[in-house]
């Protein structure tokens, strides 16, 4: 039981001898305790380990020796709180800690931590999980970082130094979060490795951009028709099933136009279907193949004109889609953009037309509605090749009304898209 009499005094004591001494009195635990020093800096160091006493009876502390200074003593009695109701002694789980973890290798070069990272992607593009061209982004942007960073191993690089890389040269909040998103994947590889103790892009909040509707730029019609004329022309149309399902049927170019199984494409149904596997977005959806791309498909059938071109057929496809794309000043997904446009300028559905596109609605409302009139939609989904007969096609309806031909080369007439949401009988 605590005494009540627990404060300890210092009071001035003469001796028999004359002699001041410094008497410390109180009661601890029920003692009695009365001692006599020479100084009354010994009576107060006295009164303290009393207390100090007397505070640890109080609250079940302890006195003892240690070598242990005072930051460890209280880590040492952290952990012992933590393991309170664990079956174990404190040494085991501090036995299992030492032989399972192990310290990053923050010296590791970010030049070599980069090779190895394009390795494990380059197995990907074999596993068709990213297409080549993603593989080839990814490339650029790790080597612009690895020579931004010459000499620097993985662990040695900040939050703030990598801010600085991803403002650089004033980019624009997309840019930003392009390079973000390649840094911060290449990071998650490296802490993986064990080359790092926490991913330092991480802390990066993704760049809120502004999007204009209806911004996405596409082709006209004249300008459509103009791009098949001249497909049609060169390397014996070896070309025109990729540039067709692309441009009438909004297959993403390279990365699901070079998995797309032409199996997959079957003009029976009047259907093409875009497996998961193939899909940029995991999702299987169904593309329906409009009059006019089932006209392109039939004057060159793909038993015959395969979608990508053998490489003993023709070497460097990708070189001559390059170019030409670049004559005619075609963007990246220009092919898709126009496909969605003048779906929803025709059919006025922007529900089917991101069923068919593989979008959200929200998507094809901010940047396709609106983006053509319906006459140039209605004039898009009526180019034909000139060249369809020779190749065994049945020949398109005659319009009920004469359609201006104004590229040479190149058929507009008046075949009538499927509704959206329904198979043409």
């Amino acid at each position: 039981m605590k005494s009540k009499k627990s404060a300890f005094t210092i009071k001035p004591f003469k001796n028999r001898n004359g002699m001041i001494s410094f008497r410390v009195a109180g009661w601890l635990l029920g003692e009695r305790i009365r001692k006599n020093f020479k100084t009354r800096e010994a009576a107060i160091l006295e009164r303290g380990t009393l207390q100090l006493k007397q505070a640890q009876a109080d609250s079940d502390l302890r006195v003892t020796s240690t070598f242990l200074t005072e930051p460890q003593l209280r880590e040492a009695e952290a952990a012992f709180l933590k393991l309170k109701d664990r079956p174990r002694a404190l040494t085991f789980y501090l036995d299992v800690g030492l032989e399972t973890h192990r310290e990053p290798k923050s010296d590791h070069l970010l030049a070599d931590a980069i090779v190895a990272y394009l390795a494990e992607r380059t197995k990907e593009v074999t596993r068709k999980a990213i297409c080549q061209r993603q593989l080839n982004a990814i490339r650029i942007e790790l080597t612009l970082f690895k020579e931004y960073f010459p000499d620097r191993s993985v662990g040695e690089l900040t939050t703030e130094e990598l801010l600085k890389y991803l403002r650089r040269d004033g980019a624009a909040a997309k840019t930003q979060n392009n390079r973000r998103a390649t840094l911060s994947t290449f990071f998650k590889y490296a802490l993986a490795q064990g080359w790092l103790l926490e991913n330092p892009a991480k802390a990066i909040v993704r760049q809120r951009t502004g999007h204009n509707r209806g911004s996405a730029p596409a082709l006209n019609a004249a300008q459509a028709a103009q791009l098949m004329a001249h497909v049609e022309t060169v390397h014996g149309g070896a070309l025109v099933p990729y540039f067709a399902l692309c441009l009438f049927a909004g297959i993403r170019p390279e990365g699901e136009i070079t998995k797309l199984p032409a199996a997959d494409v079957r003009l029976e149904n009047n259907a093409i279907t875009i497996e998961p596997d193939v899909s940029k977005v995991n999702m299987r959806r169904l593309v329906t193949i409009q009059p006019n791309l089932a006209v392109w498909l039939q004057a060159y059938p793909l038993d015959q004109y395969p979608i990508i071109p053998s490489k003993d057929k023709m070497k460097n496809v990708a070189g001559k889609i390059t170019h030409i794309r670049r004559q005619f000043k075609l963007g990246h997904d220009v092919l898709r953009h126009t496909f969605i446009s003048m779906h929803v300028g025709k059919f006025r559905s922007m529900g089917d037309a991101a069923l068919q596109a593989g979008n959200s609605e929200k998507i094809i409302r901010r940047h396709y509605l609106n983006v053509t009139t319906p006459q140039e939609a209605d004039a898009f989904f009526k180019i034909m090749p000139s060249c369809r007969e020779r190749h065994g096609a049945k020949k398109a309806p005659e319009a009920k009304t004469a359609e201006a031909n104004t590229t040479p080369g190149v058929t507009i007439a008046a075949a009538e898209p499927n509704e959206p949401g329904r198979l043409a009988a």
